[in-house]
């Protein structure tokens, strides 16, 4: 789930500069393909971030306010959880408290740490991190690229 989150960000911050893209304009800039894309793009759709348009001038674009679109928001759409635990120790059966007991204490230290980054992310917005962007160096193409006046 991590690469859905980092496509989904790259993707909004990307949709910020463009009125509407497609798939495959997405796909080339986060150099992956438009099927992955179009997976994540799903999702942020049905939580209402994006919106997607038919036809020859369709594709993606972005229903709310860059400023709007916190990291957390998109963390909730894709279902993105930044601690995962796969597997857990011990045994609750077993007369040891630590064998017995460990999986309960790292699933609330989990717990609290997914806790603190999401409300790390609820700080961060896709307004911020183009501005982050694009307070670098500049490169080629992009450079030409305006952030999206919503007002118009």
């Amino acid at each position: 789930m991590l690469s859905e989150f980092s496509i989904a960000v790259h993707a909004l911050v990307y949709l910020n500069r463009m009125r509407t893209a497609s798939s495959e304009q997405i796909a080339k800039n986060v150099c992956t393909n438009p099927a992955r894309i179009r997976k994540v793009m799903t999702k942020l759709c049905a939580f209402g971030l994006v919106g997607a348009k038919q036809g020859q001038k369709g594709g993606y674009f972005m229903v709310l306010q860059p400023e709007c679109i916190t990291l957390d928001l998109v963390a909730d759409a894709i279902g993105f959880d930044p601690i995962v635990q796969s597997w857990r120790s011990g045994d609750l059966d077993l007369d040891c408290v630590i064998a017995s007991g460990m999986a309960q204490v790292m699933d609330a230290l989990y717990a609290e740490l997914n806790k603190t980054c999401k409300k790390k992310l609820g700080l961060l917005s896709i307004k911020e991190l183009d501005e982050e962007l694009f307070s670098l160096k500049p490169k080629n193409e992009c450079e030409k690229m305006q952030p999206l006046d919503k007002s118009v």
